[in-house]
């Protein structure tokens, strides 16, 4: 199918806001990670390692792009942004760890533990959850962002990505392991795993901006449809994807007998689903004024290849 002019044109805004926004987070993030230390090069070279290994960076992309939307600027919400990144790395280092999913690939290259050895992985996670809230609490400009808003926002980190949200959805994703999970298991394992840090990334970036408490909730609903897609999109790229895109190996579910959206439902099942949570992700965001850009991102994330 051909696209019109205007359909090229509104890719090519979007694809130039994306890198914009991108390439503004990766210029800025080396300045919130730890210098290296006597004695101690293994930790900064291991976390540095962890969160600069690629990655669509899209929690921060939500982070900045919320706020910009709320306040007509982004740049005072990078503390925010580094600070997610971080969480979401120190995720990724102890989900690939042996006694969890041991993966020894991601992002096209060995894990954090095959690189550094598996203590020194397991610091680098350490390092990086605690450093996201002294980023938050040491690197926030104050006069931009009034003390309410940073202690609000990493009260909002904090829940979704502790025991009531990204920690407590591993947890059932483990207790799951060997057994047949339904979908509404899956949806409750995913809400947490998978849902929980996206909203936090766009709840904060909504705080972070001045907004109400309406537009807080708003974008903790859009999050949530995402969230979902995001996840079945993932299970339906472990089916049908390309290895070389997606940095990993394909078929990993099915040689694990993990249950997910594909083995309980079908592709075209899981697929018609998330059209229709990104149909209702765009409607939410017909509340917010400017959120042409946000709206072409849930496109992206819905249609993705990696």
């Amino acid at each position: 199918m051909k696209l019109s002019l205007r359909a090229k044109k509104t890719l090519s805004d979007f694809s130039n806001s994306l890198k914009r926004y991108v390439d503004y987070f990766e210029n800025n993030l080396p300045k919130f990670l730890p210098e290296a230390k006597p004695y101690q090069e293994v930790l900064s070279d291991s976390v540095t390692y962890c969160i600069t290994d690629g990655g669509k960076r899209i929690r921060p992309v939500l982070v900045l792009e919320f706020c910009r939307i709320c306040c007509g600027e982004y740049e005072k919400a990078m503390p925010f942004a580094a600070a997610i990144e971080m969480i979401h790395s120190y995720s990724l280092a102890h989900d690939d760890l042996p006694c969890m999913d041991d993966d020894d690939m991601r992002r096209g290259k060995p894990s954090c533990h095959k690189k550094f050895g598996e203590a020194n992985a397991l610091l680098a996670g350490d390092a990086l959850l605690t450093l996201a809230f002294d980023t938050i609490a040491n690197r926030t400009d104050f006069n931009t962002v009034s003390p309410l808003q940073a202690i609000r926002a990493a009260g909002v980190l904090a829940e979704k990505a502790g025991v009531y949200g990204m920690i407590g959805g591993q947890v059932i994703d483990l207790q799951s392991e060997g057994k047949k999970a339904d979908v509404e298991i899956l949806k409750l394992m995913d809400s947490k795993k998978t849902s929980a840090l996206i909203s936090a990334a766009c709840q904060m970036g909504c705080i972070v901006g001045g907004a109400d408490d309406h537009k807080v909730k708003l974008a903790g609903d859009f999050a949530e449809k995402i969230g979902l897609a995001f996840q079945i999109v993932d299970d339906i790229l472990d089916v049908k994807g390309d290895a070389k895109l997606l940095g990993k190996p394909v078929g990993s579910d099915s040689e694990n007998d993990k249950s997910t959206y594909v083995s309980l439902l079908g592709l075209d099942e899981s697929q018609r689903i998330v059209d229709k949570l990104t149909n209702e992700a765009i409607d939410i965001l017909n509340e917010f004024d400017g959120s042409d850009f946000l709206k072409e991102l849930t496109l992206f994330l819905a249609k993705r290849d990696y």
